[in-house]
């Protein structure tokens, strides 16, 4: 079955943010909801980036092996689709045609190339579709965690 939601990073960091609870809860919940459908897929840049941040703007900052550690429990609930060549070039294809910041384009590119309709991130205009690509913020308050089963 291919992937419905591709989860970008910042859904990925608040699961691990004591800093905004309410953000924290949101964010556990989604991944849990989407990880037992097998509904989602994450591109390898969010778990780069979860990594970096989780390094160096967490606070408290985490430990390597405790990022390894939530690496790893990832990559086992989720398909990873990697980051290719494929991938770059159609990033910098977003970045020229659609104005987007290279990482937002690289998300949208990898989301395109492999197929995967619906991006969840809130770096998004939640609502927008870009050539196939729809996204949503699932950390809106307003957004229910059920329509999940329904997109």
């Amino acid at each position: 079955m291919s992937p419905r939601y591709l989860l970008d990073s910042n859904i990925l960091v608040y699961t691990l943010d004591i800093r905004d609870p309410d953000k924290r809860q949101r964010a556990k919940e989604i991944i849990r909801a989407v990880a037992l459908r097998g509904s989602a897929a994450l591109p390898v840049q969010s778990l780069s980036e979860l990594s970096n941040v989780c390094l160096r703007k967490l606070e408290p900052a985490l430990e390597p092996h405790e990022i390894r550690r939530e690496i790893e429990r990832l990559y086992m609930a989720f398909r990873v689709i990697p980051l290719t060549a494929p991938v770059v070039m159609e990033t910098l294809r977003g970045v020229y045609e659609h104005q987007l910041s290279y990482y937002d384009a690289q998300v949208w590119a990898t989301a395109r190339l492999a197929q995967v309709p619906v991006v969840l991130s809130e770096d998004f205009n939640s609502g927008a579709t870009l050539e196939g690509v729809s996204f949503l913020n699932p950390l809106d308050p307003a957004f229910d965690p059920a329509t999940l089963d329904e997109k």
